[in-house]
Order: C-alpha cells, then structure tokens, then sequence
C-alpha cells in the first residue's frame, strides 16, 4: 500500500468513529482521467473528510502558511498538499494545478477560498473556475455539511458532530477562448456555486441525489 492508501485508512476509521462520517454519491467520481473537485469550506477537516469518501487519490491546495509548521508539513507534502498564497492571485500554484491536472490527477480545491459558517456559501474566488474554463476538464461539486460544527473556526480542536460529504454529477465548462474569458469565468464560478448549493439544499432536505446535470453551455 502507498503512503496515502495508509493514512487515508487510518484517517477514515477515526473520522467514522468521531463524526460518524457518510459518503454519498461516490459513483460521480470519474474512475480515471483528470479531475476538478470543487467543495465549500467551513472546516480544517474538510481536506481529509472529502479525501477520505472520494474514490480516488486526492491532490490539493493548502494555505501557504500550513508548509511552515514542522511535521505538518511533512506530511500534507507527503499527501500530495501544494502551498497557496491566500493574498492574491498565486500564479505558481495555479501552473502546478494545471500540471497535476495535465498529468490525470484528481484536484481538489475550494473555491470560496478560506473557511466560512456552516452551512453558509460565499462567492467564488476566480481560481478554480480559471482552472475549469483553461482545462475543460470534469469538475465534481462537493457539498460537506457538519464540518463546520465538528471543528468551526475559531475553537483550538475538534468535537464530535455528524458529517456527510455529498459528490454531485459532473460538471463541464467550454474551454475560455477570445475577449469573452472573463464572463466565461464569472459563468463558470456562479454555475460551480449553484452546483454546491443545490447539494446543501438536497441535503438539509433529505431528497435522494440529483440525476446527470446537462453541461454548461457558454456563449
């Protein structure tokens, strides 16, 4: 087993036991090619909860801040983490996005760009929708609902609450050609957002999981 396959195991048994983690619609996870996972974000968990239902090795972004605390560090590099610069666009970052994706990875990011309040979904950033429109690769919506709760912002470590990490079907934007990119982008972000929330309606409601979503279309 890889170093991964190891302590996404051990990750997942403790989150079972602690926040008695659920997956939900794993099958929307595309078994091979390159991916674009894009999730909200209220947790510090959030990385581990979404790498530990999906189905595949996840890579990810990770603040830049979190590369400069011995031993944590080691180990998110280890777990295919890559630093971002949270005060601005991070050009560095997005170019090792594009190669992971280039290479058939799948990536995570979170499009909010820090964490918020359960249950509440801000505006995108830019980053991943430039990253959705410049590759044209699949991009699977994440809603994670209780991970705010179980380690909100602001409390020094976790306390036991439900979590349930949902994938919805498939995403797929146009790649961003000519004077129309930014509007493609802006689409993009919105339709991305749109996707989550519609998991986190589905979700607070308990209605099953939505069928294949038609592709965006962008003129």
């Amino acid at each position: 087993m890889t170093f991964y396959a190891v302590m996404k195991a051990i990750a997942v048994a403790i989150m079972r036991l602690l926040f008695r983690l659920e997956g939900r619609g794993m099958e929307h996870i595309p078994e091979t090619g390159p991916l674009l996972l894009v999730a909200n974000h209220s947790s510090f968990l959030d990385p581990p909860l979404v790498g530990g239902m999906a189905s595949r090795q996840l890579t990810f972004l990770a603040k830049a801040e979190l590369f400069k605390i011995p031993g944590l560090s080691w180990l998110i590099r280890h777990l295919g983490a890559y630093p971002v610069k949270r005060d601005g666009p991070d050009m560095t970052a997005l170019r090792t996005t594009q190669r992971a994706l280039a290479e058939g990875r799948a990536v995570l990011v979170f499009p909010e760009g820090t964490r918020g309040a359960e249950g509440v979904l801000r505006p995108a950033k830019p980053g991943a929708a430039l990253l959705a429109v410049q590759t044209g690769v699949p991009v699977v919506p994440v809603y994670v609902s209780g991970s705010g709760r179980a380690w909100p912002r602001g409390r020094r470590l976790p306390r036991p609450a439900k979590v349930v990490v949902t994938f919805g079907p498939p995403l797929r934007f146009p790649r961003a050609v000519g004077p129309q990119r930014k509007a493609q982008y802006e689409t993009a972000s919105r339709e991305m957002m749109a996707a989550i929330g519609e998991l986190k309606d589905r979700a607070s409601s308990g209605v099953g999981m939505p069928g294949a979503r038609r592709p965006l279309q962008i003129h």
